[in-house]
């Protein structure tokens, strides 16, 4: 890699106020990838079904189905960085913009399990470079001061994607009887619910070509007028100099950033130790569980004895709750601070599916092993698992997020990044590719005992080796 993909420069100034909206509105923009790296998420959500019929696919099968994306998804994350720092950002949005629409397009006239894989593992590639370049674009155009508040629309972005593709996902159920009827022109449900969102990639990717290109690439690369006229819209004329001054400083002062930089011939297996922390993070961000809600939450509460139509509108809810917390996390992230909103996540979640964990396993059964919750048992898990999304997106969703673009020394950051993505996504292909297999073998009850198993442990994990980042600057970093 040649330029770290989360390089921010420091500033004593701020911009002026004028200069805000346009800020905000090409932060948007990047966050439309967000959406969609949401959407795509979530719409495998409500069309398990669906693909079990289609494609005639066993308990395993199903999992890699649902799974696969996620390979693509970590390849993207691992090579955005340096494709990103050798043609620009823009680009390589503009080319996850029209996988995105490939991606939903083919998954939606899939006839087979190979189909369906490759268009999904398409869209992977897609929303692997997404989940670091959006973020990464925003902190170079975003000042200091509001850093953590910006980078976490990423996750709001997100969640929005997952809540509206649980919505569309109800709405097209709802129409067609279930996820398995014809909804329109004699073609099932569940295609449709991937063909939708050709709709936002689409306008990901007209939306593209109307933002600059990051100030920080075009310096890197030379391109000193055009870096100028980008930063005179960001942070005015006055300051425009000034900044690129310091850019360059930045830039010239290291080496051409490589992998081997993460390397400590003193850490833990040659690698730095600060690098293992956000390995930590990413890992434990998904060993939580969190995507077995959003991607088999209808088959959960199905599972738990709920109909379809009202398992795909427990999805709804759940996202639309999940929005509200995160942008609580917007609005406190840079008073509280990162590590106490971890802690606070890591203890309501141990709580929460410690709760569900014994409800599903003390639950009772019918003689074909239905789960039946009854009583009190189905409002108690639907509010634990409530309560469980929320403090998830209040906390572990965008904070880690915001964590693995800051913590990191201005040399390492993009290796340290594409090396954390890495992780993140093989963590989430693991959780992914077992639930099916934990649901079949020790139920609802044991897959959520794991889970928080793991919530505990990443108590403990904040505790010794997460260090706060609040306020600091990104050329502060250390480790």
């Amino acid at each position: 890699m040649t330029t770290p993909p989360l390089q921010a420069t420091a500033t004593s100034h701020h911009p002026d106020n004028n200069n805000t909206p346009f800020i905000i509105l090409i932060s948007a923009i990047a966050a439309i990838g967000g959406f969609l790296f949401g959407y795509d998420s979530g719409v495998i959500n409500g069309t398990v079904d669906g693909l079990k019929e289609a494609f005639h696919s066993d308990s395993l099968l199903t999992g890699f189905n649902v799974a696969s994306t996620l390979l693509g998804c970590a390849v993207g994350a691992f090579i955005a960085g340096n494709l990103a720092d050798k043609f620009g950002r823009r680009p390589i949005l503009i080319v996850s913009a029209l996988l995105f629409a490939l991606s939903a397009w083919g998954a939606g006239i899939s006839h087979n399990s190979l189909e369906f894989i490759f268009f999904r593992v398409l869209g992977g590639f897609a929303v692997g470079a997404a989940s670091v370049l959006c973020p990464a674009y925003i902190s170079e155009v975003t000042p200091a001061r509001y850093r953590g508040a910006m980078s976490s629309i990423q996750q709001v972005a997100i969640i929005s994607g997952l809540f509206f593709s649980f919505l569309s996902n109800y709405f097209i159920a709802h129409k067609a009887g279930s996820s398995l009827a014809i909804f329109a022109w004699g073609l099932p449900a569940w295609r449709w619910m991937f063909w939708v969102q050709v709709l936002p990639a689409l306008t990901f990717f007209l939306s593209l070509l109307f933002i600059p290109e990051s100030p920080r690439y075009l310096l890197a690369v030379g391109k000193s007028a055009i870096a100028r006229g980008v930063l005179t819209k960001l942070f005015g004329a006055q300051e425009a100099e000034e900044k690129a001054l310091e850019i360059k400083a930045t830039i010239n002062s290291e080496h051409p950033p490589k992998l081997s930089d993460i390397l400590d011939v003193g850490g833990l297996m040659g690698i730095r130790p600060i690098v293992w922390v956000g390995i930590g993070l990413a890992v434990l961000q998904q060993f939580v569980g969190i995507n077995v809600v959003f991607y088999y939450g209808s088959v959960l509460w199905q599972s738990a004895g709920f109909t379809e139509s009202d398992s795909l509108l427990i999805n709804v809810i759940s996202g639309g709750v999940s929005i509200g917390a995160c942008i609580v996390t917007i609005l406190v992230i840079d008073r509280i601070g990162r590590k106490p909103l971890l802690l606070i996540g890591s203890l309501g979640m141990a709580v929460t599916l410690g709760t569900m964990a014994w409800v599903f396993a003390t639950a009772a059964k019918s003689a074909g092993g239905q789960l039946h919750l009854v009583g009190n048992a189905g409002p108690i898990a639907l509010v634990a698992a409530n309560l469980y999304v929320i403090f998830f997106n209040f906390s572990w969703g965008p904070v880690m997020w915001v964590m693995l673009g800051e913590m990191f020394p201005n040399q390492i950051r993009g290796s340290a990044l594409a090396v954390s993505g890495l992780a993140q996504w093989l963590a989430n292909f693991a959780i992914t590719m077992t639930f099916p297999m934990l649901l079949s073998r020790v139920g609802l009850g044991g897959a959520y005992g794991l889970y928080a198993f793991f919530a505990i442990l990443s108590v403990f994990f904040v505790l010794r080796a997460v260090h706060e980042t609040k306020g600091m600057e990104l050329e502060q970093m250390q480790g």
